[in-house]
C-alpha cells in the first residue's frame, strides 16, 4: 500500500519540455502532449530528475539513494527501487487571452477528471461550456454571454462556482475560469501557448548561421499543472518544512524558461 501525496505546478515562465533544437519537427521544437486531449505535459522523469537533482545538492548521495534508488554503478549489477514515484503532470488550467476582454483560464472535463482523482475532489464535474455568474464575457440577447477568442466565439451555457476547482496555493480569481468541451481544448491549447523564434549567429559575422534558425514552443506563464506522488513511508521533505519551492523544470533555462513554483500535498512527510 502507497501513501498518496501529489504535486501542484504553476509555471512563473514560459515552460519548454519537449524536443531540444536538432529534434525539432520542422523548425519548431514542439512540447510533449498529453495523447488524448494534445495538450502540454511534464513527464514523470523530468520531475524526477529535477527533484533528485536537487536532493543531491542539499542533502547529499545517501539521502538521494534511499528515496530515489542506487543507480548501477562499476562493478555492480543491482539498483534498489525508489520509495517515492513520480507520474506525468497534466494541465489543470490554461490562460488564454481574450481580445478586448480579461485573460480567461480555460481547462475540459477529461482535465479536471484526473484532477479530481489526484486531489480527492468530492465536487461533480462540471459541465462543458461551464463558467460563474460573475465571469466578465460579453453580455447579447439578455442572458447569453459569449466569450471572444482569437478564432471564434464561445457562448456559456451554464453557470457554477467552480471555486474547489483551484488548486492549494493558487492565487487564481473563481470569475476568470472557464470549462470549455474536451473536442475543444487542443486548439485553444495551441493558441495559448508561447512561441518564439531563436537563430545562431555567426561567430565572427553579423548573420545567421546556416541551418541555425527554429522557433520554439512552451507553455504560458500562469499555467497550472498537477502530479500524483506515491510512497512507500512517511519521511520525504524535499524542500525541508516548507510545502513550496521554486524549481526549474525542462530546457532553455538560461534564456528565462522553466521557472515554476512547486507545492506539495498529501501524505508525504
Amino acid at each position: 500500500m502507497y501513501l498518496r501525496a501529489y504535486g501542484i505546478i504553476e509555471t512563473s515562465a514560459p515552460l519548454h519540455v519537449g524536443a531540444s533544437a536538432g529534434e525539432e519537427t520542422g523548425n519548431l521544437n514542439l512540447i510533449f502532449r498529453d495523447q488524448f486531449t494534445q495538450t502540454g505535459i511534464i513527464p514523470g522523469s523530468s520531475i524526477r530528475g529535477r527533484f533528485r537533482a536537487d536532493m543531491r545538492q542539499s542533502e547529499g548521495e545517501s539521502f538521494v539513494s534511499k528515496w530515489y534508488g542506487h543507480h548501477v554503478s562499476e562493478g555492480a549489477d543491482t539498483t534498489t527501487e525508489a520509495l517515492v514515484k513520480f507520474e506525468y503532470a497534466s494541465l489543470v488550467w490554461l490562460p488564454v487571452f481574450c481580445p478586448g476582454q480579461p485573460i480567461v483560464w480555460i481547462t475540459c472535463p477529461w482535465l479536471l477528471k484526473r484532477y479530481k482523482q489526484i486531489a480527492q475532489i468530492s465536487e461533480p464535474l462540471p459541465k462543458p461550456y461551464t463558467a460563474p455568474k460573475t465571469l466578465p464575457g460579453r453580455q447579447v440577447g439578455g442572458d447569453r454571454k459569449v466569450l471572444f477568442f482569437n478564432l471564434g466565439f464561445m457562448e456559456i451555457e451554464h453557470e457554477a462556482d467552480l471555486s474547489a476547482w483551484i488548486p492549494i496555493e493558487s492565487a487564481l480569481k473563481p470569475d476568470s475560469l472557464v470549462v470549455v468541451a474536451d473536442n475543444d481544448i487542443a486548439m485553444l491549447h495551441d493558441m495559448a501557448l508561447y512561441r518564439q523564434s531563436r537563430v545562431k549567429l555567426d561567430d565572427k559575422v553579423k548573420k545567421v548561421t546556416t541551418g541555425a534558425f527554429f522557433n520554439v514552443e512552451a507553455l504560458p506563464e500562469g499555467s497550472i499543472l498537477v502530479f500524483p506522488i506515491a510512497l512507500k513511508e512517511k519521511g520525504w521533505k524535499p524542500f525541508g518544512d516548507s510545502p513550496s519551492q521554486e524549481l526549474y523544470f525542462g530546457g532553455l533555462e538560461s534564456i528565462g524558461f522553466g521557472r515554476c513554483l512547486t507545492t506539495l500535498a498529501g501524505e508525504y512527510q
